[in-house]
């Protein structure tokens, strides 16, 4: 039976103490289901790589990634290294040389936690599917006359016809396989009217070909807004680099916290690895304090089990996540007192209950 190779690279501040609890679901997974297996190889390309060597990763550290099935990715950032540094020397490189165009963050409100919102009567769950090459995360532009008064700086937003079809039409097709009925697009095409009324265009000429789809178009400031309001009424939203990266950490709020929200960076081909990473930072004022939340690590794995063709075993995980949720074992950022270790040991327990009652179900006539 072959082996999934999984490249980890733990990362900076809480990621080697919310890592080590993924990792460790992986690994039980493997005792308690034979048939899913992963080869787990670490990286320690992290900051404090980056003061020893002075680059964020080896010269040929791309090319040693490019030979895994996927990449577990945790939090990174260090003070002691400027944030731009880690993420265009480490986080970008991957994702722009691997072609992980397809940034998916689920926004979905997980049973027994508690959201900002008192009255609400329908659970929230829809996705952010953001462009994730391109577009304002761009290294274009530059800065002239540094140090004068005559100071100026040049940011370009990069958007191609073919990186927002691409987008749309993963959007629309990822819709159209879950039975959703709608797609939201986020725009500012009012007031940024060269590139994000390109993106209105072509959003537009993808849509056409999804008549069963609706599609509504809603300018980032609203939407911002809607997500507070009325964030039941979304299935998925297809957003920008930028507007998607702000507006998924908003979803995060709304449902518990950047504690339990995952992503994933996707190479829709598989011509290269994707990445699962979760949404949080590295919180270095909680590092080795042993009580950040492990849930949106796991539930990265989880989407990366899923994205290896294990849907079945991404259910079960999320299922253990909401039962340990709901016996009580959270972490702070939950109201609850349990430590980062004891949230993962409870989510694997339930982990093998959940996995087990599965096995025993396929095998009743």
């Amino acid at each position: 039976m072959s082996k999934h190779r999984i490249a980890v690279l733990p990362g900076d501040g809480i990621g080697p103490e919310v890592m080590q609890e993924a990792e460790q679901v992986l690994s039980l997974l493997g005792e308690v289901d034979p048939t899913f297996q992963c080869d787990v190889t670490a990286f320690h390309w992290n900051s404090d790589y980056y003061l020893e060597h002075n680059r964020m990763m080896p010269e040929d550290g791309l090319e040693r990634l490019k030979a895994f099935d996927a990449i577990l990715f945790g939090a990174i950032g260090d003070s002691r290294v400027p944030d731009h540094v880690t993420v265009w020397e480490l986080i970008m490189p991957i994702r722009k040389k691997f072609d992980q165009y397809i940034n998916y963050r689920p926004v979905k409100q997980l049973k027994g936690i508690r959201t900002p919102f008192k009255d609400m009567n329908q659970m929230i769950d829809f996705s952010i599917i953001r462009e994730n090459a391109e577009g304002e995360y761009s290294n274009s532009g530059g800065r002239l006359y540094e140090g004068t008064d005559r100071e100026l700086a040049i940011q370009n937003t990069v958007m191609t016809r073919e990186g927002i079809k691409k987008v749309s039409q993963f959007t629309f097709e990822y819709a159209r396989s879950k039975g959703l009925k709608k797609v939201t697009s986020a725009t500012k095409s009012n007031a940024v009217i060269h590139s994000m009324n390109f993106w209105d265009e072509v959003v537009n000429e993808v849509s056409s070909d999804y008549p069963d789809i609706e599609m509504e178009r809603i300018y980032i400031d609203a939407l911002a807004a809607f997500f507070v309001q009325k964030p039941q009424a979304f299935e998925v939203v297809v957003a920008s680099n930028l507007f998607g990266d702000i507006l998924s950490d908003l979803g995060s709020a709304v449902v518990g916290g950047l504690g339990v929200s995952p992503s994933a960076n996707i190479n829709p081909s598989r011509d290269y690895p994707s990445m699962f990473e979760p949404v949080h930072g590295s919180a270095p004022d909680i590092k080795g304090k042993g009580i950040a939340n492990p849930v949106a690590q796991i539930w990265s794995a989880a989407l990366m089990v899923e994205h290896l063709g294990r849907s079945d075993l991404h259910t079960s995980i999320l299922q253990a996540i909401e039962d340990s949720i709901a016996a009580g074992v959270t972490t702070p950022d939950l109201g609850g007192k349990s430590s980062t270790k004891e949230v993962g040991s409870a989510i694997r327990n339930h982990l093998k209950i959940r996995i087990r009652e599965g096995h025993t179900n396929a095998a009743t006539p």
